[in-house]
């Protein structure tokens, strides 16, 4: 048992011959760009990121102290910011500011040790079992039983103790990997009770329960606005019998962390923990609206695989989220809701005799599962 386990531990390291990014994940072989080319990019990287440093070191204070007051202040200043993106080195700290979930910590001492070492939970093998497949050619994650593998499984273990409603469901471990890249355990725990809960925002615990009816409404809105916003192309899918439960599921459930450059993830989380849900809707729009007239063509078999492989520029924050944010979606999303709701009301009070509709939820938990699956080549 000892010597298996030894050879567990050491198995799945990766080759010491391959480097990493700057975030950490193993590069491909090929496709590196020349030294000085590299070099003489990073000089200016380097120099503008400071730049924004002191800013931001300014902005929030020592330890977040003055991060408040500077909102209370300047609200747009603040938005407009971590619009351009948070800077890597304050990112946990911002985050943490953003969400509420440093409140959260400190009302709730000794909690999520508690959670971790007193409590059991039922959904302990199925998070042993997916863990290996969250962000797994990043070198924090790639050992097994290593420190990234246990701080993963303690959140997630941790969280589903703690909302026994929601437990544990596939996806949510892109949520927790990610953010512990960025903080310790216990806060990386906090957050994600911030998001599920809704500590700032409207909570997302939806998302996971059972049925998964958040992402179903979300996936209704998400239909009608491709329709209004991009009529032949909303046509085409129809046409083609394409809906968002076959290419946007993932979209929503791990808030693009799931298959996407990670560069582009980061600066989709510093606006969503900012502004809300509204940015998957919008960042979803504007993969649609660079790649319209090339979808606009496609056939059944071609748009899925499209949708699978985005061209590189399509997922440039620095192109993607400008495009992103010239879509005014936060009125007609209150409509679309509320026109979702309305209508889900009618069709419970003309089935609550019938047992339709708890297959139809299963059936949506397999879509939503099959959406990881199926896009597994895709990973980072």
């Amino acid at each position: 048992m000892d010597k298996k386990k030894a050879v567990d531990d050491i198995e799945p390291g990766p080759a010491p011959s391959r480097s990493v990014d700057r975030f950490g994940f193993i590069k491909p072989e090929q496709g590196s760009s020349p030294d000085g080319i590299s070099k003489s990019r990073s000089i200016h990287e380097r120099e503008r990121e400071e730049r924004r440093i002191r800013k931001w070191r300014k902005m929030i204070g020592v330890g977040g102290s003055d991060w408040k007051h500077y909102v209370r202040r300047n609200p747009h200043v603040v938005k407009r910011r971590i619009r351009k993106g948070i800077p890597d080195c304050l990112r946990g700290l911002v985050w943490q500011l953003l969400s509420g979930s440093r409140d959260l910590l400190l009302m709730n001492p000794g909690v999520y040790e508690t959670l971790v070492i007193y409590e059991t939970s039922a959904s302990e093998l199925e998070i042993i079992r997916d863990i290996s497949r969250t962000f797994p050619s990043h070198i924090f994650f790639q050992k097994r039983h290593g420190p990234g593998q246990r701080s993963l499984y303690n959140v997630l273990k941790a969280y589903s103790v703690y909302d026994r409603d929601v437990g544990y469901v596939q996806g949510m471990g892109f949520l927790a990997g990610l953010l512990l890249l960025y903080m310790s355990e216990e806060d990386a725990f906090w957050l994600l009770v911030a998001l599920l809960k809704g500590a700032v925002h409207a909570p997302m615990e939806g998302l996971y329960q059972a049925g998964l009816p958040l992402v179903q409404q979300y996936l209704c809105q998400f239909e009608k606005l491709v329709i209004e916003q991009m009529p032949k192309l909303g046509q085409h899918f129809i046409d083609e019998m394409i809906n968002p439960s076959m290419y946007a599921s993932q979209w929503f459930i791990t808030v693009f962390s799931y298959s996407f450059p990670f560069h582009l993830t980061l600066r989709v989380w510093d606006v969503f923990l900012c502004e809300g849900i509204k940015v998957v809707f919008q960042v979803g729009l504007a993969l649609l609206r660079f790649c319209h007239d090339e979808l606009v063509k496609l056939p059944f078999e071609k748009l899925l695989h499209a949708f699978r492989n985005f061209p590189e520029e399509a997922t440039d924050p620095d192109v993607l989220l400008p495009l992103a944010f010239t879509f005014k979606v936060s009125n007609r999303l209150v409509e679309l809701e509320k026109e979702y709701q309305k209508k889900m009301e009618g069709s419970n009070a003309s089935t609550s005799t019938k047992r339709s509709q708890p297959q139809k939820s299963k059936t949506f938990s397999r879509i939503g599962s099959r959406a990881f699956a199926s896009s597994t080549n895709s990973e980072k």
